[in-house]
């Protein structure tokens, strides 16, 4: 495959009406979201779908339940019956190709099965899954969606995206404390999962800078850091999962992708704003503000070697319970 290779292309999730347009004719690669409702907005399926279409695709959103929360705190939750997140899912797969899925908040353990279940039936789909904070939920809630993610979820998971400390506290907990864990330990970690690749954010460099690694267990596949930013942000794992699943959806290859994914969170938290009386909120549609602005899309990252090499996703593993 040459560097420049597209993302390979994924079959269309249709069994039956072979008459329906392809990406590229009458419609737009389509990416299937799960994740939760986020009145803030500045997470959740608003926000993805705001992501996505920046990148040039068409979310599917399926609510899995609703945060109760504000800028300054994450009070609570409300979740949808997991029926209901399935039913959701399945008519619009039977219905719309899907390129790819990204799976935000499920909410439970229970809703974590259905979607596991769901991306195993539909496993030409490439999976993008984000592990968020947690730490404004209850320990057994906590304990039981992760052990959920870890045994149903994470053998369809192509790419793992999620914050380093909080990745590193889940996948490598005898070393939680130990900032040296390099992506690479994380990457082996999440690969005895089942995990392909992993994309570690808020990487602490020399100076004010963040890292950001995409890793295999055997390399660093892409570095990109940019200057750290005194605002507290919400929904940045978000966008980054939102813009990388948009991304393949429409061809790009995984590296690729990956720099343009961060390159489009570093100009969104740049343009951030403050909305209420907390946190920041990154404006994902900074491109619309000027002609001047790079589009979505002109990465400038630090990779290893020449540039970024092109990867095959290999399908996830189908061995799961229905």
């Amino acid at each position: 495959m040459q560097p420049d290779a597209p993302f390979p292309p994924t079959e269309p999730s249709q069994d039956c009406d072979t008459s329906a347009p392809t990406p590229g004719e009458d419609t737009l690669a389509c990416v299937l979201v799960f994740n939760a409702c986020d009145p803030v907005g500045a997470g959740g399926v608003s926000g993805d779908a705001l992501v996505v279409a920046s990148i040039g695709a068409h979310a599917l959103p399926v609510t899995t339940g609703v945060y109760l929360r504000d800028t300054r705190e994450t009070a609570g939750w409300a979740a949808l019956p997991a029926a209901a997140v399935e039913e959701q899912a399945r008519m619009v797969a039977e219905d719309i190709p899907v390129q790819t899925i990204k799976v935000g908040f499920l909410g439970s353990a229970e809703a974590v099965a259905t979607v596991a279940a769901f991306t195993a039936d539909y496993a030409e789909a490439p999976v993008v899954t984000f592990l968020p904070d947690l730490s404004w939920w209850e320990q057994p809630e906590i304990e039981a969606y992760l052990d959920a993610l870890r045994d149903l979820l994470l053998p369809q998971t192509a790419v793992l995206v999620g914050n380093n400390t909080t990745l590193r506290h889940w996948l490598l907990p005898e070393s939680a404390t130990d900032r040296r864990a390099r992506p690479t330990d994380l990457a082996r970690a999440a690969s005895a999962l089942g995990v392909s690749y992993v994309l570690v954010t808020g990487l602490a460099l020399d100076g004010d800078r963040v890292g950001n690694v995409l890793a295999s267990p055997e390399a660093e596949l892409f570095s990109h850091a940019y200057e750290r930013i005194e605002a507290g942000f919400m929904g940045a794992g978000d966008i980054l999962s939102a813009a990388l699943a948009a991304l393949l959806a429409n061809g790009s290859e995984l590296t690729h992708a990956a720099a343009e994914a961060l390159q489009y969170l570093d100009q969104a938290l740049d343009h951030g704003f403050h909305p209420g009386m907390g946190r920041a909120v990154a404006d994902r549609l900074f491109w619309a503000e000027t002609d001047d602005e790079p589009a979505p899309g002109a990465a400038d990252g630090d990779a290893h070697g020449d540039g970024p090499h092109p990867i095959h996703i290999p399908s996830p593993s189908n061995d799961i319970q229905h």
